[in-house]
């Protein structure tokens, strides 16, 4: 199916709206109140800002020095439970605190109380300045525009009805059938909604994801959101940049066409092609490759007629994975991809690798499956491309992951792993998958 395009509907990027994220860079900053005596019993989950039994009033003169003053007291009323007093639009709000492996005064948890009234003081700005802006956000959404719209439309007096749920039901294999599931999720690095198109503040728990086609939005804005999220077609406009599942999901196939076609082609006439993939092919031509994918779909011409160097298409295929915004590897299943790579013991190595492929979302471990599969059958005729799983893991390592740290020098560092991890998926293609 070639994707369409409709004059009357053009295809506008979400403009992302800041005002939120300004107010999150202008919320107080946490100044912990260190207590300057030894306290006597105090939890060992606590550090210097626990003061131990301490009036209201003794804790309200210590936070009166600045806005974002925080410390830890024992209650009087109740003794052995605990109690984290804030200073926050120049007075004292007191919240009883709670630990069980980490802090939480609500539904958040946190490794540190420091996370814990960064993302108070941030909630606590943000909901006071814009109260009234976050109760309309989901009045003008994006969401139809950007390619996530179901195509089996629900009928109007179901639309004003809140019918996303979290649910445990068995999905289809592709991923493409039954109730999408909506899970709390902790987004790395600045995000912004997917219905709202407004920043999405907080440290952890920002807001909630799709396990299906990877929506990012606000917890609120995801009860305007069908349940069944499979997108429309006409408005997923390309092929390229373009979430993996929401392709596969858009065009109802199992991987995108992208994939198929260029494998078909490099296995009908590059195989023999020596430093297949580790060549690279025109910059310019290559871009003429995706430009075809992306007005063409399935029709766009990349037969030896059109472009004779194979190392073109190789080059293509690659730019497809690193285009996409969601690694086929994904973010959250990296850690564990990394950790099987630094195992010694094979079995273990193995176990631990399968069990992240578990992690995946059903088109990403399907993609891999039929790549991994290809590059078995590349190393296969290694004497006349010199390409074996060792070369082909260099070249698909920082192709196929990323690293979701932001340090740039932790990503430096897994390089090495991300190499380990393709060529062990290649040579265990067989058993894995």
């Amino acid at each position: 199916m070639a994707l369409t395009l409709f004059d009357t509907d053009e295809y506008r990027p979400p403009v992302w709206k800041s005002y939120l994220y300004q107010l999150q860079q202008e919320a107080p900053h946490p100044r912990r109140i260190t207590c300057t005596c030894e306290v006597e019993n105090r939890p060992k989950y606590y550090g210097r800002e626990f003061h131990g039994m301490i009036s209201r009033e003794a804790a309200d003169q210590l936070l009166s020095v600045a806005e974002g003053s925080y410390l830890i007291r024992e209650s009087q009323r109740q003794p052995g439970t605990y109690t984290l007093a804030l200073r926050f639009g120049s007075q004292t709000r007191n919240f009883r605190l709670y630990y069980d492996g980490k802090h939480f005064v609500g539904e958040k948890r946190f490794e540190s109380i420091h996370d814990l009234v960064t993302d108070g003081l941030i909630t606590l700005y943000i909901e006071t300045k814009a109260a009234e802006y976050i109760a309309k956000m989901t009045i003008n959404p994006i969401y139809e525009h950007i390619g996530y719209t179901t195509l089996n439309r629900e009928p109007a007096y179901k639309k004003h009805m809140p019918v996303l749920k979290e649910t445990h039901d068995e999905r289809d294999p592709t991923g493409q059938d039954g109730v999408s599931e909506k899970r709390v999720h902790t987004f790395r690095g600045p995000h912004w909604c997917e219905y709202c198109a407004n920043f999405m503040w907080g440290l952890i728990a920002q807001g909630v994801k799709c396990a299906d086609c990877g929506l990012n939005v606000h917890k609120q804005c995801s009860k305007m959101v069908p349940n069944d999220c499979k997108p429309d077609l006409k408005h997923v406009k390309k092929v390229y940049s373009c979430d993996l599942t929401t392709l596969v999901k858009a065009h109802t196939t199992k991987r995108p066409m992208v994939v198929d076609m260029c494998v078909r082609e490099i296995e009908s006439r590059g195989l023999n092609s020596e430093g297949l993939y580790r060549v690279s092919g025109f910059s310019d031509l290559i871009e003429d490759v995706k430009m075809a994918f992306d007005r063409d779909g399935e029709k766009a011409d990349i037969s030896v007629n059109m472009y004779e160097d194979i190392n073109i298409i190789t080059g293509a295929l690659k730019l497809y994975f690193r285009d996409l915004p969601i690694p086929l590897i994904t973010y959250d299943a990296y850690p564990k991809f990394i950790e099987s790579a630094k195992i010694m013991d094979p079995d273990e190595q193995l176990e631990t690798l399968h069990e992240a492929l578990k992690l995946l979302p059903p088109a990403h471990c399907e993609t891999l499956r039929y790549l991994m599969a290809h590059l078995k059958r590349v190393t296969l005729h290694e004497k006349e491309n010199l390409m074996n799983a060792e070369n082909l893991g260099i070249v698909f390592g920082p192709t196929l992951m990323r690293s979701p740290e932001l340090d740039a020098m932790a990503a430096l560092n897994d390089i090495r792993y991300q190499r380990l991890v393709v060529e062990l998926l290649i040579k265990n293609e067989d058993i894995l998958f």
